[in-house]
């Protein structure tokens, strides 16, 4: 059925992983001083290392010893062996920079390649790709995987909307991979300029941002594509590409021979129920320059281990529900912005488009709620509308929030990850 995408046994996959982690932890401890220092600490003799079983005595690998490692963390090999590197996006402190040995990168395209295979993608397809180049990840994994998959590669990178609309009519592009922010930008723009007509697309694969149903439904159908996948992804494992929804959209399939998930609390660190929702650790299975053992990766979602009804024996987790770094603390109350999205989904009359202002005025903190107005729909409504949403956002979420409604397309709108959040208490904005 797949060229790139393995199809194992649960008793073959278990080998492979129980294997794969067996020789990242002696790989780590022979070739990583760092490495060597916290397992050392925690007692772990890597001898003792024989199943999955023994994930759970190993330490917690966290972006502060990314940082601490600066420039080249966890290397596990000799810097001659390096033929890459790439680092994360963040803009606050020392960049997170990993290095890649050409296997790496080899499996890097690899995990690409199963990604475009499980969005029924073949070599016929024209494949714009509209994520940034450069130390970012995001560009040179979906040409590598595109290439190595064989369709055709137009490699236009982030921003320039002008490039892209001319490519999408004169290449007839037909998948687009972006962020959910650039590709619902894109669809305005398709519509802006009257171009429905003249494009091809019927594939998106986003990723790299929180998004909610009513963001795809309009991308979708802005762009006119049948399809849209969300893809998983991280600068520390290898890029995008680590997991994919496919056609049954019940969830993401991630490459167990890869890397293993654990599924851990937040707080406590230990595992949670089967189902709960919980921050996702992965250990690495065959990652040479900078293997990762038990990486805390802030991402919150949960394991869906039923069996696929696509057939695919690769398992899966959740949509990502949000990080657990990204918390809002407000009046007392531990919130996430998923839990908004889950709230607004809720009113048929807004767009998807939404942003939390945070501020503190006289020793007291205020929640602004900025909502863009449906489509085609009149202002007429707006304060009853506000109205019923900041009851439901104070019942459903114990929060009490100025809520204010806007016209559609005056929100930002961004080329890569949007900017959901901004919080006035903290630096004085």
């Amino acid at each position: 059925m797949y060229r790139f995408i393995p199809d194992y046994s649960p008793e073959d996959l278990g080998d492979i992983q129980a294997n794969g982690l067996r020789w990242s932890v002696l790989h780590a401890y022979a070739r990583s001083s760092q490495y060597r220092e916290k397992l050392r600490a925690a007692g772990v003799d890597p001898a003792g290392i024989r199943s999955l079983e023994d994930l759970r005595h190993l330490p917690f690998t966290s972006m502060e010893d990314l940082r601490d490692g600066y420039p080249l963390p966890m290397l596990s090999v000799p810097e001659a062996e390096v033929v890459r590197v790439h680092a994360s996006s963040g803009t606050t402190g020392k960049r997170k920079i990993l290095a890649y040995t050409r296997k790496d990168v080899e499996i890097f395209a690899l995990q690409m390649a199963r990604c475009f295979e499980m969005a029924g993608l073949t070599p016929r397809d024209r494949v714009q790709i509209a994520v940034g180049y450069g130390l970012w990840t995001a560009g040179a994994g979906f040409q590598l995987g595109c290439e190595q998959f064989g369709a055709l590669t137009i490699p236009v990178g982030a921003g320039n909307l002008d490039i892209h609309l001319q490519m999408l009519t004169d290449l007839g592009s037909t998948c687009l991979c972006s962020t959910a922010s650039m590709a619902l930008l894109m669809g305005e723009e398709v519509q802006r300029h009257g171009l429905a007509d003249r494009i091809k697309l019927r594939t998106v694969i986003f990723g790299a941002e929180g998004h909610n149903q009513k963001m795809r439904r309009a991308f979708e159908r802005n762009l006119g594509v049948g399809e849209s996948f969300d893809i998983g992804g991280m600068t520390e494992m290898y890029g995008p590409g680590t997991s994919l929804e496919c056609t049954a959209h019940e969830g993401l399939h991630y490459w167990a021979d890869l890397f293993v998930i654990e599924i851990v609390d937040p707080r406590t660190l230990k595992p949670v129920s089967p189902g709960e929702v919980g921050e996702m650790v992965v250990t690495s299975l065959c990652k040479e320059a900078v293997p990762l053992i038990r990486y805390r990766t802030r991402d919150l979602s949960r394991l869906l281990p039923q069996p696929c009804p696509c057939g695919c024996s690769m398992p899966r987790h959740d949509h990502l529900r949000g990080r657990s770094d990204d918390m809002i603390i407000f009046r007392g109350v531990n919130i996430y912005p998923g839990q908004v999205e889950d709230v607004l989904q809720q009113f048929p009359e807004l767009g998807s488009e939404y942003h939390i202002a945070l501020s503190r005025e006289e020793g007291r903190d205020i929640m602004l709620l900025s909502l863009e107005r449906a489509e085609g729909l009149g202002a007429g409504g707006d304060a009853a509308l506000s109205g019923r949403v900041a009851k439901r956002l104070h019942s459903k979420v114990l929060i009490s929030a100025e809520v204010e409604i806007v016209d559609p397309g005056v929100l930002p709108r961004a080329f890569g990850k949007s900017r959901r959040v901004t919080d006035k208490r903290l630096f004085g904005e």
